[in-house]
């Protein structure tokens, strides 16, 4: 059953929603999939990667219905914060804070999990093992889905933002709601802390946090996260090549989704200045829109790069139909 999140935004908080970049939350969601990966099948690829982690603490973190502890899924400081950081501030965390969230997730502190030396080891032995070499590529997908909603938000404002990020979520009269599967109903001022809003490529709906006095902050999945473990490329129309290239075709029809330069680079093959130079032409032309996040640029198509690759298409389609002799 659905239950009811509330967030009270006043003033300063309305100018105070912003989004982040946790890998640590990204690592506690993930625990979800390693738990029950028949429920996601687009990270099923990922799981049977794997290799020496400490299984009985990972499983013992999640309850069957996903909920972590939220120590483990800390409000990001910052809007692109580094695991090294988050890993230093949960090693600060003290052992009376886990166990009350212990104890909020599963009414009691598992034998498993009361070795606090043996959590903190299997949570950073598990990045290092299964997450560090495809958070480059799984960043780029973060930081596009940011663009968007930041380019969604400017455009057609709050309420549209929200409902674009999933149908469990609307925003009216300063009050964002949040329907939670088994989650208490509750209504939280935010109190000039404003919102966190923490995309995620391992969520499947919405998440928030637990204890019901924590800081607003709403993780939700992010678009395009099955993407993160595509290994093909996309290839332009070759009508659409005859005019730009093959080159600046092909990077046109990679951007059906924002992606940053560094993330294209890696699936086209072609070196990253290059691709620099091909998108910025490509975006002097108005075939892309492009938009800072940290160190990384994302580029995304404009409306009309959408209708010159859409157009390609069905001229590409046209071509091969039969053709007819006229009387």
């Amino acid at each position: 059953m659905c239950y009811m999140i509330e967030f009270l935004l006043g003033e300063s908080d309305l100018v105070d929603v912003r989004f982040a970049v946790s890998p640590l939350s990204n690592l506690t969601l993930s625990l979800r999939v390693l738990k029950n990966p028949a429920k996601y099948p687009l990270h099923v690829p990922w799981v049977r990667q794997i290799r020496d982690v400490d299984t009985e603490v990972l499983l013992a973190l999640s309850t069957d219905r996903g909920w972590t502890p939220d120590f483990l899924s800390p409000r990001p400081l910052t809007p692109f914060t580094r695991i090294e950081d988050e890993f230093a501030a949960l090693r600060k965390i003290s052992t009376a804070t886990m166990r009350r969230d212990f104890r909020a997730v599963f009414g009691d502190v598992p034998a498993v999990l009361r070795d606090r030396r043996r959590v903190l080891d299997a949570v950073e032995s598990y990045w290092h093992a299964a997450l560090a070499g495809h958070w480059d590529r799984m960043r780029a997908v973060l930081e596009a889905d940011i663009a968007h909603r930041g380019r969604a938000m400017a455009q057609h404002g709050l309420a549209a933002m929200f409902s674009g990020i999933s149908e469990r979520i609307t925003f009216a009269g300063a009050v964002v709601q949040v329907r939670i599967d088994g989650a208490r109903p509750r209504r939280l001022e935010a109190g000039g802390q404003g919102l966190t809003l923490v995309p995620s490529v391992f969520a499947r709906r919405t998440a928030v946090p637990v204890d019901p006095a924590a800081a607003p902050l709403l993780i939700y999945s992010a678009r395009g996260a099955g993407t993160v473990w595509e290994a093909g490329r996309c290839r332009g129309p070759e009508a659409l090549a005859g005019v730009l290239g093959q080159v600046r075709a092909d990077l046109l029809a990679e951007l059906a989704q924002p992606r940053s330069s560094t993330d294209i680079a890696r699936r086209t093959g072609v070196t990253t200045s290059a691709v620099n130079q091909h998108l910025r032409a490509l975006r002097d032309a108005g075939l892309l829109a492009s938009q800072r996040h940290g160190r990384s640029v994302v580029y995304a198509r404009t409306e009309l790069g959408d209708a010159l690759v859409s157009h390609s298409v069905e001229r590409g389609s046209d071509a091969t139909a039969p053709s007819f002799a006229s009387t």
